[in-house]
Order: structure tokens, then C-alpha cells, then sequence
């Protein structure tokens, strides 16, 4: 059975709230879960210490047992000083796409027709 610690919605609609749950991989999102182990509120602001609570020895229990965090939680954790998140970095992402590079191409090459003919000129 592979677990995951990861987030199960509550709240009302627009009114988002999340336990931090360890719970079997095929298990639905919302539904049964081992253990609560903390709780994440988005609706408060990122400075406060309510936003996200952690239970660290529990968490620190079920990843010595091998359940996996999904991104969202190791990303608390991390900020936390649970565990460790490495970065990413996917510069693929930043560029433009095909039909915009070709664009930009030309853009540059009708400048530099213009700039060829008003030297000649």
C-alpha cells in the first residue's frame, strides 16, 4: 500500500480550507485517510502563524514509514524544516512559443530591410 500525505479539501464553496492527510494513494481526494496531521487555510494572509499548522512528529513518523508528500505539501514542509524540496527549474517554460519566435523573427528582419534601405538611401 503506498501512502501519500497530502491535502483533503473542506470549506464551503469559494471558502477553501485543507487538512494535511496521510492517506493510500487510490483513495479518492476527499476521502478516507489514515491521520490528520495538520491543516492549511488559504483565505488567511502569508504572514500568519494560523495559515498552515503541521503535527512534526507525526509527519516525520509517517515519512520514516515511506509515504510520499505530493509537491503542495513538501512545499510546507520544506518551509517548515521538515524535509528538503529541491528546486526546479525548467527553462523550456520561459521561452515563446513556435508561431511567436517566428513572429519576432520577422519583426527583426523587416527592421533590418528598413535599416538596409534607409542606409542606401
Amino acid at each position: 500500500m503506498s501512502l501519500k500525505i497530502r491535502l483533503a479539501r473542506g470549506g464551503s464553496k469559494k471558502r477553501p480550507y485543507y487538512h494535511i492527510v496521510v492517506a493510500d494513494a487510490r483513495s479518492p481526494r476527499d476521502g478516507r485517510f489514515l491521520e490528520k496531521l495538520g491543516s492549511w487555510n488559504p483565505m488567511l494572509a502569508k504572514d500568519d502563524a494560523k495559515r498552515v499548522e503541521l503535527t512534526a512528529d507525526r509527519i516525520e513518523h509517517w515519512l520514516a514509514q515511506g509515504a510520499q508528500p505530493t509537491d503542495r505539501v513538501l512545499r510546507f514542509l520544506a518551509e517548515a524544516g521538515i524535509a528538503k524540496r529541491d528546486a526546479r527549474n525548467n527553462p523550456e517554460k520561459a521561452k515563446p512559443g513556435k508561431k511567436a519566435q517566428e513572429r519576432a523573427a520577422e519583426r527583426a528582419q523587416k527592421a533590418a530591410d528598413t535599416e538596409a534601405a534607409a542606409a542606401e538611401a
